[in-house]
């Protein structure tokens, strides 16, 4: 608010009387149905009532004299009103000094604006500047919801009206301040007096009773208890309970260091577990899909096999096509029979090459010729293997499947897509 001191004469005071009476204008609504701002509101974007309230508050006049240096806004020796009118005029349009400004609100109360924006309701906003009005916060919150894009026109209203009725109260609050001041500075100085003339009495009744006390039995007998306690302590009876306390207090504290050792462990332990039902559980799905890759593939027809599966003579039989020949380049030899008997449950004659670990790449292209189709796992072959077989099923047109796994179960799975039809001379990534 632009609060003018009480020594301003009448023009400052209708200054402020008019920048009041055009605040009060109840900031107009959205039409029903009309979505908000895709983005939060700029400096410049506000309404023209909500820039005196945001300078004056968010800005100490320490900045805004940083500001007018800066972009020579002022002339030397402006008064804090001044500056702040001709600040307040320029930040109701975009300008360098007004994008500067908004910078450096941005930056100053960037908490605040992170917190505000977790709120997604014009009820949520309210509810949270209440809170903050409750706990004296003001300049961070009032940036971060008057530019906040779910804000209504109504709670921009009702937070610049807490703000007027706020700066109301805090002048008023330091005017009844000072008189208080003033009255309990006096009042300090007649309590001080009162208080030093009744020492000074004190004093004399304490030389008094001093000089004239006879009961020295009092004394006397304090004085005894005051030695026996001494005596407590040169025999050495305090430092003995004081040692079997210190005992106490180590043995608890051991007991306590055994049952966060223990705690320490069970977390461990329990970590280990659950680290191993992880891996369970991995396995148990890889055994799943396995299963069910291979289910689907025992479901499928089983055509007549060949008189001779996977023999030498499959390179070259003329009834290769009907006899569902398939070449098979890599994979494990030590699965090979597995892949023999799954190929022949669903009629199909499987031929091996491992893809040039022992057989050589040239018996590749005469395979290929004889085979109805070429499956062959990227993870279980040498790359020099890999483009043979590519180069040979384009350059012969023969029908090729790239797939990864070389288990039974990829195996499996890629005698079910041959099944369906789908190959391609693609590389890992898309066969």
């Amino acid at each position: 608010m632009c609060l003018a001191p009480e020594t301003r004469g009448d023009s400052l005071q209708s200054l402020i009387r008019a920048e009041y009476a055009s605040a009060l204008v109840t900031l107009d609504l959205p039409a029903s149905g009309e979505l908000g701002p895709a983005r939060r509101a700029r400096l410049w974007d506000l309404e023209d009532k909500l820039h005196c309230p945001i300078i004056g508050t968010c800005l100490s006049m320490n900045e805004l004299h940083g500001f007018a240096r800066r972009f020579q806004i002022s002339q030397p020796g402006a008064d804090d009103f001044t500056l702040h009118v001709e600040v307040v005029g320029l930040a109701r349009k975009r300008n360098p000094l007004s994008e500067a400004v908004q910078r450096h609100l941005e930056k100053k109360y960037r908490l605040s604006v992170a917190r505000f924006a977790k709120l997604k309701t014009d009820q949520e906003l309210r509810r949270e500047w209440q809170a903050c009005c409750a706990r004296g916060e003001v300049a961070g919150p009032l940036w971060a919801i008057c530019t906040h894009r779910s804000a209504s026109a109504e709670t921009c209203q009702q937070v610049y009206a807490d703000l007027h009725m706020l700066s109301h109260q805090v002048g008023a609050g330091q005017a009844a301040d000072t008189r208080r001041l003033a009255y309990l500075e006096k009042e300090n100085v007649e309590l001080k007096e009162g208080l030093r003339r009744e020492l000074a009495a004190l004093r004399r009744q304490l030389a008094a009773a001093e000089a004239g006390l006879a009961d020295r039995e009092a004394v006397c007998s304090e004085a005894a208890l005051l030695r026996k306690r001494l005596a407590r302590f040169e025999s050495g009876e305090v430092m003995i309970e004081m040692g079997q306390r210190l005992l106490a207090l180590q043995g608890s504290h051991e007991r306590l260091l055994d049952s966060t050792r223990l705690l320490q462990e069970a977390e461990r332990s329990l970590k280990e577990a659950r680290e191993e039902a992880r891996r369970a559980a991995a396995d148990r799905d890889v055994m799943t899909a396995e299963r069910d890759a291979l289910l689907r593939v025992l479901e499928l027809a089983q055509p007549a096999a060949c008189a001779e599966p996977g023999g030498e003579a499959c390179a070259g039989c003329p009834e290769a096509l009907s006899a569902r020949c398939v070449l098979y380049v890599g994979g494990r030899a030590s699965l090979l029979a597995q892949y023999r008997q799954l190929a022949e449950r669903l009629g199909i004659t499987l031929i091996h090459h491992d893809g040039g670990l022992e057989e050589s790449l040239s018996r590749l292209p005469e395979l290929i010729r004889g085979a109805d189709a070429v499956v062959c796992p990227t993870d279980r072959i040498s790359h020099n293997a890999y483009y043979h077989v590519k180069s040979q099923c384009k350059r012969v047109g023969k029908p090729c499947l790239f797939y990864r796994g070389g288990g039974v179960s990829g195996f499996a799975a890629a005698m079910e897509r041959l099944s369906r039809g789908e190959f391609s001379l693609a590389g890992p990534g898309e066969g």
